[in-house]
């Protein structure tokens, strides 16, 4: 079977190549020149408005249209030939339209050009756009050009792109034929042009830090190690933004933000790729409240730029970013899923043996962050910052004056996924220090920040304003705001074991 499916697709292949062949003694170049002059699809399918209906002067015959000359480049996707006239519907990044060409229309020399289409094809044509008498909007074709012969057959209507993995392969073939997957990524350029103009309107700096660390920091996850010839040293590609941003607070960059990549050599889930997109924001005089105003603010915006309702769908259900966002403090979640008090560290200790987790040589507050992850995330289905954590498992945040045990951070959650992270920003060094130290007691070499970050402490000294840090996780927004279920179907190319 599989003999014979590879023999049909070279078949179909040589076919197309033979086309390809009668063209070229026809004088035409299978790959194409410059085009000038083509609109976009959706725009052509805008000017509706502007097609008159003129009645026939003969009873009983079917009124005429009329509408402006178009020019319109595109792909291919369907073709119905009937005799002297082929039915064609292209598609370009803003939409799809129908095409008629007609052998009196664009000239009996010219007719062979079009009999060379295939599905797949790239083509230019120009005409004139009315409607037929079924009402469709077409464009009646005058000239044709002829942009790029497509050597590979589309894949089955039915059956070619219902495999994710082929979708993820080969991206290119799932923009031309997925449903809905150009749209969805074209929503995903327009979340970060809203990000983008948001943090512009809000008076920040958009920079660009090292990809390439001598030390792993700003997180705790693995990093990726490569090395460096010329200068004989190992480095690691980065796992955060976050230490070189805050240094350009210090040096007086009061609101600055990055959108980059970012690489963990971690799993790979629905939620995770090792390669992944982050954005990170400071601002001078802010804390953590003014970050959660902030992050309410770029999802409003992004929602608006992508022409949606605040009620989303979700799978089988709905997630409702009206604003405001939910607001619930840490240890009120904990105390509410488990009925234990946080403060009584033996009691949610048992507790949390009861459920199944390891406690034996573990922190109070490492534990309790295990049974939050356990009982209260699940519970995080809507919109909802969560706020005031342990100071412990949060090394470099600033702590409540009125409460050292608590840090000023809070984490966003939609379904149960954490989008958002931020901080009142630690800039006390010498706290900062052996908070570092603190951390790195017994950590094993391969694992990230297993070395102090001397630079980013003598950075502190030279004074860093208070602050507020955010980061969030673009993939996991653009998932959330085009109902995608994986993060593989909102990366154009997410890493995949080699064929």
């Amino acid at each position: 079977m599989a003999k014979e499916a590879v023999t049909g697709a070279a078949a179909l292949e040589a076919a197309r190549r033979e086309k390809m062949r009668r063209l070229e003694e026809l004088g035409i170049d299978p790959w194409g020149q410059r085009y000038d002059g083509a609109m976009p699809i959706a725009e052509i399918r805008a000017r509706e408005s502007e097609i008159i209906e003129v009645p026939s002067q003969e009873e009983g015959k079917p009124a005429e249209h009329h509408g402006p000359q178009v020019n319109a480049a595109g792909r291919i996707i369907l073709m119905r030939p009937s005799g002297k006239v082929i039915w064609l519907n292209i598609q370009d990044k803003t939409g799809r339209i129908q095409v008629m060409i007609g052998k009196s229309q664009i000239g009996e020399e010219n007719f062979p050009i079009a009999k060379c289409f295939d599905l797949g094809d790239i083509i230019g044509v120009e005409g004139e756009f009315v409607k037929t008498r079924t009402g469709e909007l077409t464009i009646f074709a005058s000239k044709i050009t002829f942009l790029t012969k497509c050597l590979t057959p589309p894949p089955e209507k039915f059956h070619g792109m219902t495999d994710p993995e082929l979708c993820q392969r080969q991206r290119y073939v799932d923009l031309i034929y997925g449903e809905g997957t150009m749209e969805r990524f074209l929503r995903r350029s327009a979340i970060l042009k809203s990000l983008r103009q948001t943090l512009d309107e809000e008076g920040f700096t958009e920079v660009e830090g090292p990809t390439l660390h001598a030390i792993a920091g700003g997180a705790a996850a693995r990093p990726f190690v490569t090395h460096h010839n010329a200068l004989d040293i190992d480095l690691y590609m980065r796992i955060a933004l976050e230490l070189h941003l805050k240094r350009l607070l210090v040096g007086g960059m009061e609101r600055v933000y990055e959108i980059g990549r970012v690489y963990r050599n971690e799993g790979i889930d629905i939620r995770h790729n090792p390669e992944f997109t982050l954005t990170e924001i400071y601002q001078a005089y802010g804390n953590y409240e003014t970050m959660m105003d902030l992050t309410e603010k770029i999802i409003v915006n992004a929602i608006k730029a992508t022409g949606q309702s605040f009620v989303l769908p979700w799978k089988d259900g709905t997630i409702d970013f009206t604003p405001p966002f939910a607001r619930r403090k840490y240890l009120d979640l904990v105390k509410e899923a488990t009925g234990v008090d946080p403060a009584d560290t033996a009691a949610m200790a048992q507790y949390a043996a009861s459920i199944g987790l390891e406690t034996a040589g573990k922190h109070p507050d490492v534990i309790l962050n295990e049974v939050f992850e356990e009982k209260v995330e699940p519970t995080l289905d809507q919109p909802t910052f969560v706020y005031d954590y342990p100071a412990s498992i949060c090394p470099l945040t600033k702590r409540k004056r009125s409460n050292p045990a608590i840090a000023e951070r809070f984490e966003m959650f939609v379904k149960s996924m954490e989008l958002a992270n931020a901080y009142t920003e630690l800039n006390d060094p010498d706290l900062q220090e052996k908070l570092f130290s603190q951390q790195l007691e017994g950590l094993p070499e391969e694992e990230s920040m297993a070395k102090m970050d001397n630079d980013f402490i003598r950075a502190l000294r030279n004074g860093m304003p208070p602050a507020g840090g955010l980061g969030i996780g673009i993939d996991r927004l653009v998932m959330l705001l085009t109902n995608s279920q994986s993060i593989r179907d909102i990366i154009l190319f997410p890493l995949l074991r080699p064929e």
